[in-house]
């Protein structure tokens, strides 16, 4: 396999991943509190919304490098 038709496929794969579901979602732990030896941690979740635009530009531009692969040979 070529270098495109391997970044298509990467696209197509993130792509429809991004479709699915449209939010990415992590978790940042902290400290709250430290008194002499011990100490309590915050954890915070924190969310990504993801337009599905973006996961339908990746599919479109995984298909475009493939027929693009595919008309050069």
């Amino acid at each position: 396999m070529r270098t495109a038709s391997t970044a298509g496929i990467v696209l197509i794969i993130l792509g429809v991943i991004v479709l699915g579901y449209q939010e990415f979602t992590y978790t940042i732990h902290g400290k709250a509190v430290e008194i002499g030896p011990a100490h309590a941690v915050k954890e915070e979740q924190e969310t990504i919304p993801v337009p599905p635009i973006v996961g339908g530009a990746a599919v479109l531009g995984g298909v475009a490098l493939l027929l693009g692969e595919n008309k050069s040979e």
